[in-house]
């Protein structure tokens, strides 16, 4: 169904069994969920590796990555976690994203992902491997992003006039909303039906919708949207903490 998709797998998959000790290699977020929209949606991989990431490893991993040039290549995101560092949910991992490398945490949300239905795409499912995260890790994660990262990114005004701030602090909060009340993880189709439930602009809304699936979009210039964006994010989060 995916073919670019499905031929992009393959070759990083081939790439990266002789950069790293490649101990497995999943698929989450909307391409393990059924929510994927090729060209459009993210590639998130996770890779667990046998040692932790050398010098050499951090310069085999970086070559690997800008050495693909396939479409979506852009959109591949992979984090490569030891095996030794698994039980740590504050370890940082190396991380390719964005066309940069990095180190970053590998979220209760995403373990909780790779729990509930990953993708397996080479070695041990992660239930072999990956500790699972409580309830209370999951809420307990969700309330610090919520407050400490998304909150406070209300405060300016400026990032809110791009697509991608729009689109994913919606979404956000509507599946931080469904996590805490019910302890659940959603697609992000289902976080659209959410949001109206929430009281969120329908303009936004639709217009979130009509970047990802292809509907018709609104006509809802970038800073009124993104004055209504930053106004209901802002709100929903201080009534979903209280």
């Amino acid at each position: 169904m995916h073919a670019a998709t499905e031929r992009l797998l393959r070759h990083f998959l081939e790439g990266v069994e002789p950069t790293v000790p490649l101990v497995a290699l999943w698929a989450h977020g909307s391409l393990a969920a059924g929510d994927y929209q090729e060209g459009r949606s993210d590639l998130d991989l996770v890779a667990v590796i046998d040692t932790p990431v050398t010098m050499d490893h951090w310069r085999r991993i970086k070559a690997l990555h800008r050495s693909i040039d396939l479409p979506l290549a852009d959109k591949l995101h992979c984090s490569y976690m030891a095996r030794q560092e698994l039980v740590d949910l504050a370890a940082e991992h190396v991380t390719w994203a964005h066309s940069e490398i990095f180190r970053r945490t590998v979220t209760a949300v995403t373990r909780r992902e790779l729990h509930a239905g990953a993708r397996q795409l080479y070695g041990l499912p992660p239930a072999g491997l990956l500790p699972p995260v409580s309830d209370q890790e999951l809420a307990d994660f969700v309330r610090v992003d919520l407050r400490d990262f998304w909150l406070d990114k209300t405060q300016g005004r400026r990032r809110w006039l791009r697509d991608v701030w729009v689109d994913l602090g919606m979404l956000t909060v509507a599946r931080a909303t469904v996590t805490l009340r019910e302890g659940r993880l959603i697609s992000k189709r289902e976080a659209l039906d959410v949001l109206a439930e929430l009281g969120a602009p329908e303009k936004v809304v639709a217009d979130v919708r009509a970047r990802r699936y292809g509907t018709p979009a609104p006509v809802l210039s970038r800073f009124r949207r993104g004055r209504l964006a930053r106004a209901f994010i802002r709100s929903a989060i201080r009534k979903t903490l209280t």
